[in-house]
């Protein structure tokens, strides 16, 4: 599984930019809240954004200013392939490994 491993931090944000095809760190962080119903903050983001950007898992480019931010322009970020070949690859393994686990039948210890 490549080179390097990623946190489930990492791998989470990761997934989220492969859910669009670009993203700027405010809109992971609202899909982040909207899946795990907890808040996350911006810096947060920022900080895994650039670990996987340096990984070769993320891209950036600095989109078109905008009024809204005073004519400043955002930081989007994409997932690479290499990015979804990495969380594809856990996400298989981690499908292989669940195969395995026995169901609990929770009949013991019932009092």
């Amino acid at each position: 599984m490549g080179d390097f491993s990623i946190g489930s931090l990492e791998e989470t944000v990761l997934i989220i930019l492969l859910m669009r095809e670009e993203s700027h760190a405010v809109e992971v962080a609202k899909v982040y809240e909207k899946h795990f119903a907890q808040t996350i903050s911006i810096p947060a983001i920022h900080v895994v954004l650039k670990r996987l950007e340096k990984k070769g898992l993320v891209k950036s480019f600095m989109g078109e200013p905008t009024p809204e931010r005073g004519g400043k322009r955002k930081k989007i970020y994409q997932g690479t392939p290499s990015g979804y070949r990495l969380v594809s690859e856990i996400q298989e393994r981690r499908q292989q490994m669940w195969s395995e686990v026995p169901k609990p039948s929770f009949n013991y210890g019932i009092v």
